[in-house]
């Protein structure tokens, strides 16, 4: 096992078998090997170095119907919303003034945003904050709509892959087509954005080699950003019983992606705070290195409920951003308010 993770560390490759290798046997020897070495990769990529990000999270109406989130357009118990444009800038007045530099503007695929308004929503954080960057997750567009945003000063698109496995894929989702969001990416890639994809660990029937097709693309895709996650059931969804994925498996994950991606940007996730106490703590100590406390008013945030027991649906955007910067800087990282961009894509763009 010592010698696989050496060899991850050093190639920043394995092969599927030898990933799996890993996953089947990391519980019972060499996980604090494997997080040490995703510790120290992190350190020599970005030291001690927290980034904060900004999230607003716009609007909870989406037209897709994945099984496992909790504002897919069949759950009829939604209390629905969406912010107007003029609510979307005061969260981001707010945000600036507590220090934040990078905005996240997140929402589900919402038709009611024209390509226009997303346009006007993006020049108008732009033309007022020249140091920010904007980052979108919007979910799936046309490549016109990404261009179009990219063109209005967008930095950044998150779009998680969800699952590298086709047949997995195709199981969660119900209107949502595998070929097209592994496009999308791309197509991302293409136009020039930030890229951020990302996985659920623990997904209904998801296996150990699943996950090994998760970093093998994420290795081939190369993207600046990658959310990780566990999967979290939620009561308003058909997997309301199921087995929710464990932190463990999760932290492994991010130690694994860390090694995969010396210069990736990965967030600790709230859904690891939700699913352990110190979870974010635990994710960033294993690599991770962002934090993206709400900037979404009070009013909303019990509302874009993904899952079950989202953590921080109550707190004001000082006090939340308050709250995660006592819990770094105990843990012994320090926090970094500025832009963040990913290493690498910045070497290659100064």
């Amino acid at each position: 096992m010592k010698n696989l993770i050496d060899k991850l560390y050093k190639n920043n490759y394995l092969d599927f078998d030898e990933i799996v290798y890993i996953l089947n046997h990391i519980e019972n020897q060499g996980k604090d090997y494997l997080i040490e070495k995703a510790h120290e990769t992190r350190m020599k990529t970005y030291g001690n170095k927290v980034y904060m990000r900004g999230l607003i999270e716009f609007s909870n109406y989406c037209t897709k119907g994945c099984k496992y989130c909790g504002i897919n357009s069949f759950n009829k118990n939604v209390e629905r919303y969406r912010l107007s444009l003029e609510e979307i800038q005061e969260c981001s007045e707010l945000g600036y003034s507590l220090g934040y530099r990078t905005f996240v503007l997140q929402g589900g695929e919402d038709n009611y945003y024209s390509d226009d308004m997303i346009v006007e929503i993006i020049k108008e954080i732009k033309n007022k904050y020249k140091d920010v960057a904007v980052t979108l997750s919007l979910g799936e567009k046309p490549y016109e709509s990404y261009e179009k945003y990219y063109n209005a000063g967008a930095d950044r698109y998150l779009l998680r892959h969800e699952t590298a496995s086709k047949e997995l894929f195709e199981k969660i989702h119900i209107n949502t087509d595998y070929n097209n969001r592994i496009e999308s990416l791309w197509n991302l890639k293409k136009i020039g954005y930030q890229v951020g994809a990302g996985f659920m660990v623990g997904i209904p029937t998801q296996t150990k080699e699943d996950l090994a097709k998760d970093l093998l693309f994420l290795k081939e895709l190369d993207p600046e950003m990658v959310g990780i996650g566990p999967f979290i059931p939620h009561k308003d969804t058909i997997y309301k019983n199921q087995q929710g994925g464990t932190l463990e498996d999760t932290i492994t994950m991010i130690a694994l992606t860390r090694l995969f991606l010396p210069h990736g940007l990965l967030p600790a996730t709230t859904a690891l705070g939700t699913i352990d106490p110190l979870g974010r703590e635990k994710g960033i100590k294993a690599g991770a290195n962002v934090v993206m406390p709400n900037l979404s008013p009070t009013t909303v945030r019990e509302k874009y409920s993904l899952y079950n027991g989202k953590i921080c649906t109550g707190d004001e955007a000082a006090e939340c951003r308050n709250c995660i910067e006592k819990r770094i800087v105990s843990s012994g990282f320090s926090i970094d308010m500025s832009r963040g961009d990913n290493i690498k894509w910045r070497q290659n763009n100064d």
